[in-house]
């Protein structure tokens, strides 16, 4: 029962991902923001000419824009700053000019499927929600070695049981061979 919840995640989203035309056919929102940051972030005096202040920029977008999501990078070059947040269904991407320190500011949300899709597939949701899905595969593992364990103690059942065992497995292994591209 602890990992009914989890389990019941993965199944739902398995869904979702396979058939995400099913469900809500949700639109993305998207906000564009500008502004101008101060030239000391971005043009450091006596250093090489690429260097901005990459945490006062950070922290700069995320008070004042309340962006949310892991810092994916800052890419810097003589003209342009280009920050990059990323978040399950999320992203944002600031584009600074850093002659001026004019930006503009590119906020997305794909809404609820895509952001649970992308918790299914860990992608962009940082390493605890990684733990979490590598400890609920590894509960789902165990649930199924137990299941697989209690049948052989089943006297009566025991002969079908591995009998439906196998015929899963083959039944999974010829879809693959004969199913998937």
């Amino acid at each position: 029962m602890v990992s009914f919840a989890i389990l019941f995640f993965f199944a739902l989203t398995g869904i979702t991902l396979n058939h995400p035309d099913w469900f809500f056919n949700e639109s993305q929102s998207t906000q564009s923001h500008s502004g101008t940051l101060d030239l000391k972030l971005l043009n450091v005096a006596g250093s090489e000419s690429n260097a901005v202040k990459d945490l006062e920029i950070v922290e700069h977008f995320r008070t004042r824009h309340q962006l949310r999501g892991a810092l994916e990078n800052i890419i810097t070059d003589e003209f342009q700053c280009v920050v990059s947040f990323k978040g399950p269904g999320y992203s944002a991407d600031a584009f600074i000019d850093r002659e001026t320190g004019e930006y503009t500011l590119d906020e997305s949300s794909l809404g609820f499927v895509p952001l649970i899709n992308d918790l299914h597939k860990g992608r962009d949701s940082g390493p605890i929600w990684s733990l979490v899905i590598d400890l609920s595969a590894v509960l789902m593992v165990l649930v199924s070695l137990s299941g697989t364990a209690l049948i052989l103690f089943l006297k009566r059942y025991r002969v079908s049981g591995l009998i439906i065992l196998c015929g899963g497995a083959i039944v999974a292994f010829l879809v693959y061979f004969y199913g998937v591209p």
